[in-house]
């Protein structure tokens, strides 16, 4: 048994808040994406986050830092886009084994600073910028931008480096598409079967709406049965919705399966600029409410959420005991 999964079973583990959010407080220019070694690249880079770890790491390594001294237990590497197929959009596809392994390496590093508690890494897989069930294209409902395999071969090699760098667990989140989810998990069962290890892998998917739906059209029950054929550390939902708009479908989750369960919301909805307004006291009172009705086992945050989000969670989530299995299934 791993380090985590003892640690899940102990207490409520705290994820870290969103690493965008926090980045974006620098307002890196295009030099400062740049830095001195892409300096002559051809092509723009500003807006490429993940690109950060290797040019601003030092920025990166605050960032984890500041989530840890608030009390997160976990936090996420800073490779949400960090695929073959993400980075296509700037040119960089060739960087990605590199960027992910530096993610890693350096949130490992910030993570071994502490010594206080058991610390974790979690390797970043988001979902793309493509959909593997949908067509982009309305005029056309059979093509697809992407297919299972191309996915998978991206996924894999993303998985590889991340689990080089040295992460404790894979977090295949933000989940719109289930098929792309079960790309990753595939690319990831295939390195644990070749490397013969067993590297826990968390699940996170996302109601985009209130329809209680994934992009690609699945209920939460739906959601959960259709990846139930792998081995996870985890499932939730995470994005997209405030933790209060979030909760009715994670109680249905919690409901129906004895996996561990984990949420990291948004600092509620977006205003009319984009920006975050709940605040940390606002966002804990309502985290409290998830912990009184036993809906979780991690717990953090997503778009808009910072230190002083995830140091109000914590807190709370120190009062209560982790989510027990009510169910047999």
């Amino acid at each position: 048994m791993s380090k985590i999964q003892e640690a899940i079973k102990e207490r409520i583990l705290v994820l870290d808040g969103a690493m965008g959010t926090m980045l974006q407080r620098n307002n890196f220019s295009e030099e400062d994406f740049r830095s001195s070694r892409f300096k002559d690249f051809p092509y723009p880079l500003k807006g490429n986050n993940d690109l950060l770890s290797i040019t601003q790491p030092e920025a990166v390594k605050h960032v984890h830092r500041l989530y840890f001294e608030a009390g997160a237990d976990i936090v996420e590497t800073n490779t949400f886009s960090g695929t073959t197929i993400g980075m296509a959009d700037y040119h960089l596809e060739d960087l990605v084994y590199e960027l992910n392994y530096q993610s890693a390496k350096i949130a490992r590093e910030v993570a071994d600073e502490f010594t206080d508690k058991p610390r974790f890494v979690a390797g970043s897989i988001g979902p793309t910028n493509r959909t593997a069930s949908m067509s982009p294209d309305v005029n056309d409902p059979g093509f697809r931008a992407v297919t299972f395999d191309d996915l998978r071969i991206a996924y894999k090699h993303q998985v590889e480096a991340l689990i080089d760098g040295g992460c404790d667990v894979l977090l295949v989140e933000t989940i719109f598409d289930t098929l792309n989810a079960k790309a990753a998990l595939f690319a990831i069962e295939e390195v644990k079967e070749e490397r013969n290890i067993d590297i826990p892998v968390m699940v996170s998917g996302t109601i985009t709406d209130a329809s209680g739906r994934t992009l690609s059209g699945q209920t939460v029950e739906a959601f959960l049965i259709s990846i139930s054929h792998i081995p996870l550390l985890s499932i939730g939902f995470n994005c997209a919705l405030g933790a209060d708009q979030l909760k009715p479908y994670l109680k249905r989750l919690s409901q129906n399966t004895n996996l561990n369960v984990s949420a990291h919301p948004n600092a509620g909805l977006p205003n009319a600029f984009g920006e975050y307004d709940q605040t940390p006291i606002e966002m804990q009172t309502l985290i409290r409410e998830y912990l009184q009705d036993n809906l979780v086992n991690i717990i953090g945050g997503c778009c808009g959420t910072t230190p002083e989000h995830i140091k109000r969670i914590a807190e709370v989530a120190d009062k209560f005991k982790p989510r027990g299995i009510t169910i047999e299934v």
